[in-house]
């Protein structure tokens, strides 16, 4: 197979494991060797054929701004990002473009959110500066200023591996395991001497902060990290607050830190006591509902027009006719099209009740919308489900949580660890907003 043929491959893959494969496949042919970090981009570039190099020219003029200074800001550090969302990946490939060595971990295998984002135009503007049209044809054409979730996951996943960065699915970070080879502290400094990085052989002659992951035994728990970025949502496993140095390990597990005086305290959790470190935002009930249909792609589903957004203060005769010829009660709307018909709302608790989608009501939020008191069969109703497929959940909108402090430095043995969250681990968003 041609190099040509395989860098199409590589384009046009659509999928968490065929990107990775047919990127591998791509390094083999060209003899790259996925894991040497700083020297893929460079080589990779080499391939002389003609959307390859459409994509070389516009990667060159980011991977050459002065900012990054020849990729030399980051160069001795190695980078551990957990979650590959969009805003990880995006973070990976900025370390990377500074020089980091860069491993991303993912605790699923495939890219399955259908889930539709509106893009801000800078966004839009940094993603083309990426190549995204050229992995996406189709990317914000015309007027259109939203992609889903997943086929963004696969832009940036490209771009990410280009610039070197490693990335290992099905594997779940579970928390940080602090230095313990206290003798071996001055190899730490005889290895910044050197140009190279720190390899996995390395980390056994010198241990830093690892971390702890499932499966056990993963080559990961052998890499030793310097900066430690945290995108894996509202489920962020990073520690916040300094913890005492008795302990060997950063996490949160309350069984095996209940006999600790002092717990880990995470970036992220509901105010519990007056030593959290995260905002609850609560604000007056809103329920979202979001819906994914098949698309066919037909030429009648082609001429739907889309719906950018409308809420009931700027268009109440349009919801006032909904309620009176459906019963359905909404304060917005959203429709876009792309893989799917992807439809985002927010509903009155009083038409989901009186609909039967929700079947009792309680002042509890999280028993209000908890599954055993949803009726899915209403729910789709309730959504106009209109397919034999129909994904559909219910979220609560009104309770948002935001990280207090967006980086932490932690020491133990004149070694040190930066720590940070992005994405939704750093500030929750609506999916309305």
């Amino acid at each position: 197979m041609c190099n040509g043929t395989l860098f199409e491959n590589y384009v046009t893959a659509s999928t968490f494991r065929s990107i990775q494969t047919s990127f591998y496949q791509l390094c083999l042919a060209l003899d790259i060797d996925p894991s040497d970090s700083i020297n893929v981009y460079p080589k990779l570039r080499l391939l002389d054929y003609w959307k390859a190099q459409k994509l070389w020219k516009l990667l060159d003029r980011k991977w050459e701004l002065p900012v990054y200074k020849n990729q030399n800001a980051g160069r001795l550090l190695n980078v551990f990002v957990i979650g590959a969302g969009p805003c990880g990946l995006r973070s990976a490939i900025e370390c990377a473009l500074l020089g980091s060595r860069v491993v991303l971990v993912e605790q699923r295998d495939r890219f399955s959110r259908n889930n539709v984002l509106h893009l801000w135009e800078f966004v839009i503007q940094d993603l083309k500066s990426l190549g995204a049209k050229i992995f996406y044809p189709k990317f914000c054409t015309g007027s259109i200023e939203h992609i889903s979730i997943r086929q963004l996951q696969c832009i940036l996943l490209k771009v990410a591996l280009c610039f070197g960065v490693q990335v290992y699915d099905s594997v779940t970070f579970v928390q940080i395991l602090f230095p313990k080879n206290e003798d071996n502290i001055g190899k730490f400094f005889l290895h910044l001497l050197h140009a190279n990085y720190f390899s996995v052989e390395d980390s056994t002659e010198m241990s830093g902060f690892r971390a702890c992951l499932e499966p056990k035994g993963h080559i990961l728990s052998e890499y030793d990290i310097d900066v430690l970025i945290g995108a894996d949502g509202k489920r962020n496993t990073l520690p916040g607050e300094h913890l005492s140095l008795s302990h060997d390990t950063v996490g949160y597990d309350q069984r095996r830190y209940s006999n600790y005086a002092t717990k880990p305290v995470l970036f992220m959790r509901v105010i519990q006591s007056c030593t959290g470190i995260v905002w609850e935002m609560r604000g007056k009930l809103a329920i979202g509902i979001t819906a994914n249909f098949i698309n066919n792609k037909t030429a009648a589903e082609e001429r739907v027009p889309e719906i950018s957004g409308v809420a009931y203060i700027f268009n109440q005769t349009f919801f006032k006719e909904m309620y009176d010829e459906t019963g359905v009660d909404l304060e917005n709307i959203v429709y876009y099209k792309d893989d799917t018909h992807y439809f985002v709302m927010c509903a009155k608790k009083h038409s989901l009740l009186d609909k039967g989608v929700i079947r009792k009501d309680n002042d509890d939020v999280s028993q209000l919308l908890s599954i055993r008191n949803i009726d899915q069969e209403a729910l789709c109703r309730y959504a106009r489900a209109a397919a034999n497929f129909a994904t559909n959940a219910m979220f609560d909108f009104t309770s948002l949580y935001s990280s207090k402090c967006s980086v932490r430095l932690v020491e133990r043995l004149n070694k040190y660890l930066l720590m940070g969250v992005v994405g939704d681990s750093l500030h929750e968003v609506s999916s309305c907003m």
